[in-house]
């Protein structure tokens, strides 16, 4: 769940991060889990698979590699010799028996002896060569893990190793740690050139003798016979490099003083630094900010500056955090210094690229993922909240790991043109020139008004279905658990207190970066009475839940939809503002009112290119509103029956809240780009109207 902001109006923050609590990596291993496998070699590699990739001081988001040797049986009964490797796109964390792909051990085996081969032509083969075309592809290391001639291979990232081979006189200290069984190999691209590169360092070796493999600026692999014993040797080996770091003074448990949230960051300058990273994308970036302890830590060294500008932790990490982080010098109500650090992150970027780029290559897109802000702390940022989070937790291990180097030595990564290898990588470039199938509202941040039941609900369903990050606002706290997943806040809110609206709409800011689309839906349906008989409380209620609320909302949303991607404000009216009915005065008015509310944030908000357009259901029955009271009032009002009065549109169709909520998610979209000031009837046609 997203990190929220101190005394947040949805309650107990969430779980302390992992990193909040640093110890010695330690052995997990469970005789007693371990027998539960019976024996059964792939579920016993998907058991410390899952040890391994629940680590994040090995691992991180989908990071590392395990594989077993053992066979296949075909279709004649044939035991094929057989390397189960995992299969990309799996996390080793969460791995199952089907997240590894099945390869011919010998064809692996025999492919360093090539004299080169594409990582296109590589991938290829490793189809080629799988056994189950069901499978996924199999990881870019494979033919490595081929290579080592034990039933077991793990490959961790570890942090503390990682560490020891990004600072100066890598080889020395690696050496001084792990002695003379540890086989040292220089950075090569991961894939068919490292594995050749082993294989040439290994070329009559007694594999007996080494204990260990450490790829300089990339991470470390152990093996072993059995589970445990390939295990056990991974957490050893980097206990070793743990215990190297506490013996030079570089490595800390913990901070003091706890990691509690600081001051957080104005919400405003918030999303004006997500809008210009937004424009630097190329599409909607979704922000988190990150304002603990730690972070505020790492953001005020005197140094920072310069610590930070040096690179990754190890080249995997690129991909999600491009090589550097931006450094936003204020984040303030007014936008601080967004545009202009952007804009320098941006032309610096646009350097590393011209630098190092070949011929054919295209640049990916100029925007910062991680943003460093001075004595504050730091911003992630990310086409999803999920790619934010991994951007997050990236850059809390290589804050600690750079403070750790300091303390040693200094930190001193991979060189610009290899990490620009990787992050140019043929692969990633095939990836971007397949593009992929993006969702429509990807990055993009709603908040919905009256989310926890009927067409509130709906729409924000039809924003979370097309990729949107969404704040759902009630004053039912059923709200909260509404919808499930990272992309969802659910915050019970009295909407006519406008402090109340502006702390939920500072978290929105704070987790996810501000906020592109408003729908303006809560309201209630009072019980139906003529003009002389009204409740003067009934009619308070109604004009304040269904104006007042509204009107709170909406100007405290200004701010952030002035700083939106493509913003718009959509109200959710009814068929009652352009065609009142007899007995509906406490509703109609409000509603009529807020129409007229609507037309003037279309007039005011234009220029900041804030559309404004509303729709107008009727007859939508499978909502809180209306309750069997309310719609046999209704019905006996218009001389109907209940089926009648149900089906008494044009078409004679059945309007329900998703109808509703398709129709507001459509004025959201670009089809509506140029359209403001409009009013859309959702009714099935209806001749007062028409």
């Amino acid at each position: 769940q997203p990190r929220l902001p101190p005394h947040s109006i949805l309650g107990n923050p969430p779980n302390k991060h992992p990193l909040d609590s640093i110890k010695m990596v330690k052995s997990q291993w469970s005789d007693e889990e371990a027998a539960k496998c019976n024996g059964d070699l792939l579920a016993l590699r998907v058991y410390t698979s899952r040890l391994i990739g629940g680590d994040q001081d090995l691992v991180l988001h989908g990071g590392g590699n395990t594989s077993v040797k053992s066979t296949f049986k075909d279709v004649f009964g044939e035991e094929i010799p057989t390397l189960y490797v995992k299969g990309s796109g799996w996390d080793l964390a969460t791995i199952e028996k089907a997240g590894f792909a099945p390869v011919r051990l010998d064809v692996m085996q025999k492919l360093p002896t090539l004299p080169t081969l594409t990582d296109t032509e590589l991938v290829t083969v490793q189809k080629q060569a799988c056994l189950d075309p069901s499978a996924p592809a199999a990881s870019v290391e494979t033919c490595l893990h081929a290579l080592i001639p034990f039933t077991f291979v793990d490959h961790s990232h570890s942090d503390a190793v990682c560490l020891l081979t990004d600072m100066p006189d890598q080889e020395k200290i690696i050496r001084e740690v792990y002695g003379e069984n540890c086989l040292i190999v220089p950075y090569v691209l991961p894939g068919f050139w490292l594995a050749k590169k082993v294989k040439e360092m290994t070329e009559g070796m007694d594999w007996n003798k080494l204990e260990v493999i450490v790829l300089l600026n990339h991470g470390i692999f152990t093996w072993g016979n059995d589970p445990k014993t390939s295990y056990e040797a991974m957490i050893n080996m980097v206990n070793k490099a743990e215990d190297y770091l506490k013996s030079k003074g570089a490595f800390f448990e913990d901070i003091p003083d706890g990691d509690a949230p600081q001051e957080a960051f104005n919400p405003v300058g918030v999303a004006a630094v997500r809008k210009e990273v937004s424009t630097a994308a190329g599409c909607a970036m979704v922000m988190k900010t990150t304002n603990t302890l730690r972070a505020k830590a790492y953001a005020s060294l005197p140094d920072l500056k310069q610590v930070s500008q040096v690179g990754t932790l190890t080249p995997d990490h690129i991909i999600r955090t491009k090589r550097l982080p931006a450094i936003v010098q204020e984040v303030a109500k007014e936008g601080g210094s967004a545009q202009a650090d952007v804009d320098k992150y941006k032309q610096e970027y646009a350097a590393y690229f011209q630098r190092n780029a070949g011929p054919d290559l295209k640049m990916l897109d100029p925007a910062p993922r991680w943003l460093l802000v001075p004595g504050r702390g730091w911003m992630s940022a990310g086409k999803t909240v999920k790619d934010c989070q991994i951007v997050d937790d990236i850059a809390n291990h290589t804050a600690r790991a750079i403070q750790w180097a300091n303390k040693c030595s200094c930190y001193e990564c991979l060189n610009e043109k290899d990490l620009f290898d990787v992050e140019y990588w043929e692969l990633e470039q095939a990836k971007l020139r397949k593009g992929g199938a993006k969702k429509q509202f990807e990055g993009k941040i709603a908040v919905v008004s009256g989310a926890a039941s009927g067409i509130g609900k709906a729409c924000a369903k039809a924003f979370l279905d097309a990729g949107a990050c969404v704040l759902g606002l009630d004053k039912n706290p059923a709200v909260a658990d509404a919808f499930k997943g990272s992309s969802w806040i659910g915050a019970c809110v009295d909407l006519t207190d406008a402090d109340a609206v502006t702390q939920a709409l500072d978290t929105c800011a704070q987790c996810f970066g501000g906020v592109d689309i408003l729908v303006m839906n809560a309201g209630i349906l009072p019980k139906s009475s003529p003009i002389e008989d009204i409740d003067p409380k009934m009619w308070d209620l109604s004009m304040n839940i269904n104006l007042t609320a509204s009107q709170r909302l909406l100007t405290a949303s200004i701010p952030y939809l002035k700083l939106g991607v493509d913003p718009c404000v959509v109200l959710v009216g009814t068929k009652n503002a352009p065609a009142p009915g007899r007995g509906m005065a406490c509703y109609s008015v409000a509603k009529m009112a807020l129409t007229q509310l609507a037309r003037i944030a279309a007039l005011e908000l234009a220029p900041a290119g804030v559309r404004v357009n509303t729709v107008h259901p009727d007859a939508v029955f499978d909502t809180g509103l209306w309750s069997e009271e309310v719609l046999n009032t209704r019905a006996k009002a218009y001389g109907l029956t209940v089926d009648e009065y149900k089906r008494r549109n044009l078409l004679k169709a059945e309007i329900t809240s998703h109808d509703v909520a398709a129709a507001v998610r459509a004025m959201a979209g670009p089809d509506f780009f140029k359209v403001t000031g409009a009013q859309l009837p959702v009714n099935g046609g209806d001749e007062r109207t028409v």
